[in-house]
């Protein structure tokens, strides 16, 4: 048997989120359809991070198990042939059976990008989340972010349905950039609560758009209630961009699409 990691890339925009549901559009289930047709048997992908509905990435790594014997390429062009357009395999390597795209990651890392422009736009219409009421002052949103490194209880950014036994996560890395009317967060972490990069990008953003304080977001950390925190933002600006692996599997798969 062999296992074989592929990098992919989509928009979420049309989907159900990443895991197969019964009778609705995913993301998992078009890969195994396209990579079955080409191994001629049936194909179950595990993939590092579960997206939600409407979320997009440039960055997500999947892992299967075939007794097929293809070079890497065929893969890569079969799938593309089979998936549809909204869906792209842009790399791939074989990798030894120890290697699981999930349970190996050492971190991952999301973007979310705003289109803080008073005019809408028809092209980002769906990839971004269109924040027209304020300019946001990202020097605030950057020296607020830095009470969010490091290993914290993230409870207040913790959405009802989340499954994790444990609240406490590591952030090892959080900044905001401008580019004329484009902000984008970036966020890297060993793990993530359900829907935590939304619910802290809401919350930096009252405070880029001056309706709290810079303290203000070292309060809700520390007083752990989501009740008090800022609003959910929609899933249209999230992506999954990296994920980080131990050096020992050689995972050198990264997409060269760029934000900024």
């Amino acid at each position: 048997m062999i296992k074989i990691a592929l990098g992919i890339e989509y928009d979420g925009s049309n989907y159900c989120g990443w895991q197969t549901q019964n009778h609705t559009a995913t993301i998992q289930l078009a890969l195994e359809l396209a990579l079955s047709k080409i191994a001629n048997h049936p194909i179950k992908v595990v993939c590092a991070g579960r997206t939600d509905a409407g979320v997009h990435s440039v960055g997500q790594i999947i892992h299967f198990i075939t007794n097929s014997k293809r070079n890497i390429k065929s893969w890569i062009l079969g799938a593309n042939y089979y998936l549809p357009k909204n869906i792209s395999v842009f790399g791939g390597c074989f990798v030894v059976n120890t290697f699981h795209a999930r349970y190996s990651v050492i971190t991952r890392s999301y973007q979310y990008i705003i289109n803080n422009s008073i005019f809408r736009s028809a092209l980002k219409n769906n990839r971004s989340y269109h924040f027209y009421h304020h300019r946001l002052d990202i020097n605030k949103m950057n020296q607020a972010a830095v009470f969010l490194i490091g290993k914290h209880d993230f409870s207040a950014f913790r959405a009802k349905y989340c499954q994790s036994n444990n609240p406490i996560k590591i952030i090892k890395s959080i900044s905001i950039i401008r580019k004329r009317n484009l902000v984008v967060l970036s966020i890297e972490s060993n793990s993530f609560l359900y829907r935590m990069v939304r619910n802290i990008t809401g919350s930096l953003i009252e405070i880029g758009s001056n309706k709290k304080s810079i303290e203000w977001i070292k309060s809700v950390l520390e007083k752990k209630n989501r009740t008090i925190a800022g609003p959910t933002v929609p899933a249209s600006g999230l992506y999954l961009s990296y994920v980080r692996y131990p050096k020992i599997f050689n995972i050198t798969i990264k997409n060269n699409i760029l934000f900024i």
